[in-house]
């Protein structure tokens, strides 16, 4: 068994080689459940998660995430706000996308250290432009990696693949398509 990065490789491979066999295998749904605690705040608890066509009871309520917003946004700054879940919803992404395709490609990780900043125009969230989308508006992410001995160009090639793999970054630079519904 080989094991890069805490990862391992054999078990990797083992995954890839089954969801070419049988694509359906790679195919998930994840949930989460929330429940709005006044003001601003938000307590939400991971769901259950379906892969494969299988249901996995074994997240559901496993882990909880709060949010709420800073005081200058009217919130009481008691927990991480939804942009800032944003950012490291991407920021975990592509550490663990790293992580594996570095594995993959033999490239052993002494340290990731992952920076991001995201710019919102508040404008388009309290409606007073309509030309002003409500959301980020720009994500800049900064990879510093070091992976001794392995030259820059290939760094360069690995963070390139990481763009084009990272199923969150993916999600926030290509429309998705969100469906809303009252209960």
């Amino acid at each position: 068994m080989s094991v890069i990065n805490e990862i391992d490789v054999q078990a990797l491979q083992d995954i890839t080689t089954a969801v070419q066999a049988e694509p359906e295998l790679g195919q998930a749904t994840l949930s989460v459940n929330g429940s709005w605690q006044g003001g601003l705040r938000l307590a939400a608890q991971t769901g259950a998660m379906t892969q494969g066509g299988e249901r996995d009871e074994t997240r559901a309520a496993k882990f909880t995430m709060r949010s709420d917003e800073p005081a200058g946004l009217l919130g009481t700054d008691t927990a991480v706000s939804p942009g800032e879940y944003i950012l490291q919803a991407l920021a975990g992404c592509y550490t663990a996308t790293l992580a594996i395709l570095a594995s993959a490609q033999d490239i052993e990780l002494k340290g990731v250290q992952v920076e991001l900043e995201g710019d919102v125009d508040y404008r388009g969230f309290l409606g007073l432009d309509p030309s002003v989308r409500p959301g980020l508006q720009q994500v800049r992410v900064r990879l510093h990696v070091d992976a001794p001995g392995t030259p820059r160009e290939r760094l360069e090639e690995l963070v390139a693949l990481v763009e084009s793999r990272s199923p969150i970054r993916d999600t926030l630079v290509n429309p998705v398509d969100v469906v809303t519904t009252l209960a």
